[in-house]
């Protein structure tokens, strides 16, 4: 996508596939938000193909999409009610149903005393609760959350994992914009880091983990460790003992090797770099014009 005289997504490719939740992810201006308003029609490409189910996304296809953008956009002086089920209608549901749905959302969410009042007096934390569950009624096969934890205390944020993962559960497909990288490790299948509007990365999060930094295993032994061509010792703390893999080595195979070899593991940890440190490591040093 051009602006001018500036390129702001350069020759991105990517796919999510159905049912997965699929990690959406770059430093501020790396051209994540521009790539979605794009996908949902916001924005035009100047090349290339934004496609949903094989399809360019149209208008009437709204009901099948929800998207919740950074940026709040509900009507704030209407009450938390009122504007649950007008967008609830909007989506197809009658006007009845609507408004029970959104009476059960907001009993679940923590904000059923707050339904009467106006949007415009609730903390940002609920507003955002609020547009949270406008996005997802109607049950989305898409859905699409641009930083969903925004304002958030832990145990909201926690509520909202739950209600990600109940979504996922029910089959629905998610695109997961975030900084928060824990939340990437717990809830995505693949993910794509986006910087300067290129791929950084792309792949499954373990994938992404071992191309940018190599994968240890701590294991505690009461015997001695035997030599293997699948390890060579990284560092050794008393009976602890950090190995690197071989490459192509497996859990499967250096575990067999030390029972083998006497060594009498009674402890044994996979570690890999953690996203936090992929992200510092893609974008840590980056000087980024913020354009999305």
């Amino acid at each position: 996508m051009v602006f001018g005289d500036r390129v702001l997504i350069d020759d991105l490719s990517f796919s999510v596939a159905s049912g997965e939740t699929f990690g959406f992810l770059g430093s501020n201006g790396s051209g994540k938000t521009t790539t979605l308003r794009a996908l949902l029609g916001m924005l035009q490409p100047t090349g290339g193909q934004l496609l949903i189910d094989g399809q360019t996304f149209r208008p009437g296809a709204r009901a099948r999409v929800g998207y919740l953008p950074e940026e709040r956009g509900l009507y704030r002086k209407d009450t938390v009610l009122d504007v649950m089920t007008y967008f609830a209608e909007i989506k197809g549901l009658g006007r009845k149903e609507a408004r029970a749905w959104s009476e059960t959302y907001l009993e679940r969410v923590g904000l059923a005393d707050r339904a009467r009042m106006r949007l415009e007096k609730l903390s940002g934390g609920q507003q955002q609760k609020v547009q949270l569950g406008v996005a997802i009624m109607g049950d989305p096969g898409l859905l699409i959350l641009d930083e969903p934890a925004k304002g958030l205390d832990p145990v909201n944020r926690q509520l909202l994992m739950d209600l990600i993962a109940e979504r996922k559960a029910a089959g629905a497909t998610v695109i997961l914009v975030t900084h928060n990288m824990d939340e990437v490790e717990r809830l995505c299948d693949r993910a794509l880091l986006l910087r300067a509007g290129c791929a950084a990365a792309y792949g499954t999060i373990q994938e992404i983990q071992d191309a940018h930094g190599a994968r240890t295993i701590a294991t505690r032994l009461l015997g001695e460790l035997p030599e293997s061509p699948l390890y060579t010792v990284a560092r050794r703390v008393g009976d602890v003992v950090e190995l690197l893999p071989s490459a192509g080595a497996t859990d499967e195979g250096i575990l067999a090797a030390l029972v083998a070899g006497d060594a009498r593991p009674v402890a044994y940890e996979p570690k890999r770099v953690s996203m936090d440190q992929v992200f510092v490591s893609l974008y840590g040093a980056a000087n980024e014009e913020v354009y999305a």
